[in-house]
């Protein structure tokens, strides 16, 4: 029996709705919460290996705002995009072309290697009034605190990239490897909440298409960082960060939040790079106030 999901309760009073678009060629799944009504509506991006289902502890705390959560293209039900390498420029045509289709005019939220694609699509003209970013990339993944295991990421997804197929394939959906990288990200001490996180890695994490779309993928999530877009983006912009984060120092973050001509950084304690699995409410309670109405010159 999985463990229990401590934001279950908050989600089932929220109304959901899968479906599917096609964009870029590929048909895209994506699932809408909330009301079809609501005066607020967030465009959400989800991180590397994952799909929509690491958003819905944030989306959970926020009722009353529309939320769109699609799978990134390989990954989740959404298929790769057709006759493309899935590097930046593909990711951020599909997403503004995605934008463009369902909600255009959103505000848009991206996680990790979201907060990335979410950047570079707003930098290259994607319409919207306001970005969030939560644990933005705003540094090389290779310079981190734990950039050695980094580099041996590199050669993991490398290794399973070249490996005859069976082998590779079964390399990059090893068990042991995904909870040894759940492990090492989590920092909450409440073991029920531990054991939620590692089940959510341990179901999610390997629904990637294939190999090749996760290389390409992973190659361009450790190529890029927030910091080449953000001097282009004019936006108000929110950055949700964690004091301890193992992928972005919390200094790092803070120089990030100075490039952007309209920043707020908030920062959330003892957490790392899981802030949407540890402290959603922290996280939504910041995007709330982000996105409420107010005078013009406060929010």
């Amino acid at each position: 029996m999985p463990p229990a999901n401590p934001y279950a309760a908050r989600l089932a009073e929220i109304p959901v709705r899968e479906d599917v678009i096609e964009v870029l060629g590929t048909p895209t799944a994506y699932w809408t919460y909330g009301d079809e009504g609501a005066a607020t509506t967030i465009i959400a991006v989800h991180g590397f290996r994952g799909d929509h289902h690491g958003l819905e502890p944030v989306v959970a705390y926020l009722p009353g705002v529309r939320v769109i959560s699609p799978d990134l293209p390989g990954f989740g039900q959404t298929p790769p995009i057709p006759g493309r390498t899935h590097d930046l420029d593909a990711y951020a045509q599909w997403l503004t072309a995605f934008v463009d289709a369902v909600a255009p005019g959103s505000i848009m939220l991206g996680h990790s290697f979201g907060s990335i694609v979410v950047a570079a699509a707003v930098s290259g003209g994607l319409d919207t009034p306001r970005v969030i970013l939560i644990n933005p990339i705003g540094a090389p993944a290779l310079e981190g605190p734990r950039g050695v295991l980094t580099r041996l990421a590199v050669f993991y997804y490398w290794a399973g990239a070249k490996l005859p197929a069976r082998l590779g394939d079964a390399l990059l959906r090893n068990g042991l490897i995904v909870r040894v990288m759940s492990v090492s990200m989590a920092k909450t001490s409440d073991p029920a909440l531990r054991r939620f996180i590692h089940d959510q890695h341990d179901t999610y994490f390997s629904r990637f298409a294939d190999r090749d779309v996760l290389h390409e993928a992973f190659v361009t999530s450790v190529s890029n960082d927030v910091r080449a877009s953000a001097p282009a983006i004019s936006q108000p912009t929110l950055l949700v960060a964690a004091v301890r984060d193992d992928i972005t120092p919390i200094e790092a973050e803070r120089h990030l939040a100075s490039l952007f001509a309209d920043a707020d950084l908030v920062e959330i304690d003892d957490v790392g790079h899981l802030i949407h699995y540890e402290t959603p409410d922290q996280a939504a309670a910041a995007i709330t106030s982000f996105v409420a109405p107010s005078e013009r010159g406060t929010r």
